[in-house]
């Protein structure tokens, strides 16, 4: 059960309207996480310019990106998260199988180098909140030093998005029942 009421896709708040039409003009409707958030607009405000700035205009491959996201939605339970993410991912050329061999990437032939280096930051710093040497090294085998670096923020910045939704408790859309909810981490 959700902790906080969602917040009218209507508002009267002018700042909160604001973000809501822009929201609404890239979909069709505002999430339960924007909804949620509209108690803070100015952070919700915030938080989208960041969210989107990710999503929109980070250099490296959107597919990376997202398999970065959906494993640290799977290591942390966030089905929310999860449920979102599967259709983006897809949209970015994420495979079938890679989606349904995430859980056990490391042992998977679905997956190259490149993404591999991805998976283990990700999965790093979902489980330790750090990232070694060894894995900023691995990152840098094979992207430069602000790739590697936007592929950290897009990981650690999924990671707080899976720690909102479990700490607000918020509930998936009905329109992602048809999306599997997240698998078991492995």
């Amino acid at each position: 059960m959700p902790r906080v009421r969602l917040v009218d896709e209507h508002p009267e708040d002018p700042q909160l309207q604001a973000v809501f039409s822009r929201v609404q003009a890239s979909w069709d409707h505002v999430p339960n996480l924007y909804r949620t958030l509209g108690h803070a607009p100015d952070l919700l405000e915030k938080w989208v310019d960041f969210a989107w700035a990710l999503r929109g205009d980070a250099t490296t491959p959107r597919a990376l990106r997202e398999l970065a996201i959906l494993r640290t939605a799977q290591l942390n339970g966030a089905d929310y998260e999860w449920r979102h993410h599967v259709p983006m991912a897809l949209e970015a050329g994420v495979g079938d199988a890679q989606l349904a061999e995430l859980a056990t990437w490391a042992s998977s032939t679905a997956f190259g180098d490149q993404e591999r280096a991805v998976l283990a930051m990700a999965e790093e710093l979902a489980t330790t909140a750090r990232l070694g040497d060894q894995g900023w090294a691995s990152l840098r085998a094979h992207f430069d030093e602000d790739e590697a670096m936007e592929l950290v923020l897009t990981a650690a910045f999924y990671a707080c998005v899976s720690r909102v939704l479990g700490g607000l408790a918020i509930e998936v859309e009905e329109r992602y029942a048809d999306v599997p909810p997240v698998a078991d981490p492995g």
